[in-house]
């Protein structure tokens, strides 16, 4: 017999032919115990060698295991289920980068695919995302919102390239769209404004969205990611305490994200909140 909702993965194995990003079992994409395998802390990262003037950047974990099934399974696979805790995995990240309690609303600003790739897909990985990490920190109290404000050109598939082949293919290749800023700047004349991505591996993505929101006069508080590539110098800084990650994401409260542990808002900088960006 089936009881206290074992049920459930039966179920969905039955109905819709689902399985565990991480081990297989059937039922739930992500299952309880893959699910309990997750990061609860966010940590700073930095790519080596790292692309100079690169913003301070956050990651929830290393982009190997159960974090590269869940960033894969949504990215290349369209398992939209996987955006529930990818988001939350992102406000971790996030929340490492602003003030506790910031009096100016936060503006997630998501790093652009190419665009071959995103009609490929069909969806736009990232942006998801970040639509979910702001609704995990809207039930925190933070007045946060998405805006798309950056605009990728042709580049090359990545994959292949080195470090310096990809600062080469991606020089001068994103725009900030002129109209969404303006559009933004008058709901928000100045705002804490975090660059967003899924995954970090060479930083020139992030250097180079970084470079276009500046020549339009947007300073970003850092970079937040799902996972960083394991060549990257990963830096815990703070202890992890042992509470579950399945309570958080299909159980109770997603306020208690920020609560496991002390995280410095400013990641890295002198204690104090990040100066908010004035919209030009």
């Amino acid at each position: 017999m089936l009881t206290d909702g074992t049920w459930v993965d039966p179920v969905l194995d039955l109905l819709a032919g689902s399985a565990c990003i991480g081990c297989r079992r059937p039922g739930r994409q992500l299952c309880a115990g893959c699910a309990s395998s997750l990061p609860l802390q966010s940590c700073p990262v930095q790519p080596v060698p790292c692309p100079a003037g690169l913003a301070p950047a956050r990651t929830a974990g290393e982009y190997s295991g159960v974090l590269r099934g869940l960033v894969l399974g949504l990215k290349e696979h369209h398992r939209l289920a996987l955006v529930r805790p990818l988001g939350l995995l992102l406000a971790g990240a996030v929340s490492g980068l602003i003030p506790e309690s910031p009096d100016v609303p936060v503006v997630l600003v998501p790093v652009p695919s190419r665009p071959g790739s995103t009609r490929r897909r069909g969806h736009a990985p990232v942006r998801d995302i970040c639509r979910r990490t702001a609704s995990v920190l809207r039930r925190q109290g933070v007045d946060v919102t998405v805006a798309e404000l950056l605009r990728m050109g042709r580049v090359e598939d990545q994959r292949a390239l080195s470090a310096a082949g990809r600062a080469v293919n991606l020089a001068g290749a994103m725009r900030v769209d002129g109209r969404r800023l303006a559009r933004l700047a008058r709901s928000r004349p100045a705002a804490v404004v975090v660059l967003c991505d899924d995954v970090l591996t060479t930083g020139s993505t992030a250097r180079e969205a970084q470079r276009a929101l500046a020549a339009s006069g947007v300073d970003i508080a850092g970079i937040a990611v799902v996972a960083a590539a394991r060549r990257r110098s990963v830096r815990p800084t703070a202890k992890v305490q042992q509470e579950s990650f399945h309570r958080l994401a299909f159980g109770s409260s997603v306020g208690a994200w920020s609560q496991s542990g002390s995280v410095d808002a400013t990641a890295g900088r002198p204690l104090g909140a990040p100066a908010p960006t004035s919209m030009p």
